[in-house]
């Protein structure tokens, strides 16, 4: 399998921007970024960055030699496109849209090169499955924000080739990325899974007045919360003993939310036009300045952690 030299991402916004600045991080790799729109990637990548060189993570000199690896264009005939030798696509969650943009990509890219989706929920077997070379097809799901959050799940599809997980988990690996490698195409890989099995339970909590928004919340934050990224699920389960994990769920799980449909609180919200930050209120009320405090701490807060900062 050919040696990764020149990345392209497909796709300009806020993921596919802050893509390309964490595959320019490794100094072997050319970027390119395409997209149907002209775009300034190198200004969306300052503002995404800002915190980082502010705090001093990283150098404005550092940042520059970054840019300077990363090349824009609007021309799908580009040298950008028809050099990669892997392809990170970042266009909208649409199944005809990806399918379109992986026909051009296929039209134009050499067949050994490496497709990836960054799609945090739809299959990327399904995805693939117009490509003629299905077997150098991968999900890479970068979590938001893609510069900070250091986890790609690397997602197999029911075509993938042996090595080619291995090769794009190589690839994000030496750009600093903690790249996991999922066995299988089910929807929500691993990570969503974990979250969205502790989000029902959070709202059920909430629907059947245990507790409101902000008790749950503070309990999460002040309990288990705090040791996850030190301590998480398996380890503590290992901890405690199999036997005493045993005990516990024989008398708790049948407790359990275990709906496989949406809480009707979530659409008791939807009609009232409680969305969350889009509306001001979802579970809790929100000022433009509490938005703008939340987005700022979630960044203040995961540079902390990831770099001391």
């Amino acid at each position: 399998m050919k040696d990764i030299k020149y990345i392209l991402v497909c796709g300009a916004g806020l993921m596919g921007k802050n893509i390309a600045y964490v595959m320019s991080t490794n100094p072997n790799f050319r970027v390119g970024v395409y997209d149907l729109f002209e775009t300034d990637v190198h200004a969306g990548i300052r503002t995404s960055t800002k915190q980082l060189v502010e705090k001093g993570v990283i150098t404005e000199d550092f940042l520059e030699e970054c840019l300077s690896r990363i090349s824009f264009t609007t021309d799908i005939d580009s040298e950008l496109v028809s050099r990669a030798d892997l392809v990170i696509e970042a266009v909208f969650e649409d199944m005809k849209i990806k399918h379109e943009t992986f026909a051009k990509l296929e039209a134009r890219c050499r067949p050994d090169c490496l497709f990836c989706t960054n799609s945090s929920v739809m299959s990327p077997s399904e995805i693939s499955s117009e490509l003629k070379h299905r077997e150098r097809f991968v999900g890479t799901h970068f979590w938001n924000p893609g510069h900070l959050i250091p986890l790609v799940e690397v997602v197999k599809t029911d075509a993938t080739a042996d090595g080619v997980a291995e090769k794009v988990i190589e690839a994000l690996t030496s750009c600093g990325k903690k790249a996991v490698l999922c066995k299988k195409d089910v929807p929500g890989f691993i990570a969503n899974r974990l979250q969205h099995a502790l989000w029902r339970e959070a709202i059920s909590i909430v629907e059947n007045g245990i507790a409101d928004a902000d008790t749950v919340d503070i309990a999460i934050k002040n309990s288990f919360g705090l040791r996850l990224p030190q301590l998480s699920a398996l380890e503590n389960s290992d901890m405690v003993g199999t036997q005493l994990t045993w005990n516990i769920h024989s008398y708790v799980l049948p407790h359990l939310e275990d709906s496989h449909e949406p809480s009707p609180l979530l659409k008791k919200m939807l009609d009232e036009g409680k969305l969350g930050f889009k509306s001001g209120e979802g579970f809790k009320k929100w000022t433009p300045e509490l938005i703008d405090k939340c987005n700022a701490d979630l960044n203040e807060y995961l540079i902390r952690m990831l770099y001391g900062k």
